[in-house]
């Protein structure tokens, strides 16, 4: 059996970690994207403006480290979205949609007890390399 490679990706244009984990890793041609919250890369800070600058924000995370990886999100097949409050729910996905914009991954959505750094969201994501052809 020939063995795959692992490779950590990793994407200045995103927070870095905040703890022992990798921003993605890539699995053959598999990216699991880390949970991203709405940090700005810059200050290391949530950004202003409650959950729908924080769901931005994250969102923007996770497409920088799709472009490391040399993806976009038409090649996210998965995600989660963890939320502080599941009534952000519909205001999460008016944003989502702008970045998924047909052809949605599959989801999980929860609310959870609390999330890293206080933040209202945590999204992770696993993508696929490469181009697909739609059945």
């Amino acid at each position: 059996m020939s063995s795959l490679i692992k490779k950590v990706i990793n994407s200045a244009k995103a927070p870095g970690a905040i703890g022992p984990y990798s921003q993605a890793v890539l699995v053959g041609r598999t990216v699991y994207i880390s949970g991203q919250v709405g940090m700005d890369p810059s200050s290391g800070q949530l950004v202003p403006g409650g959950v729908v600058e924080e769901t931005k924000q994250a969102l923007k995370n996770i497409g920088e480290v799709l472009k490391a990886a040399g993806c976009d999100f038409t090649n996210v097949v998965k995600t989660t979205v963890l939320l502080a409050d599941m009534n952000d729910f519909n205001t999460v996905n008016e944003i989502y949609k702008t970045y998924f914009k047909s052809d949605f991954p599959a989801r999980a959505a929860y609310q959870v007890a609390a999330l890293p750094k206080g933040s209202r969201i945590e999204i992770e994501a696993i993508a696929v390399q490469g181009p697909f052809t739609t059945a």
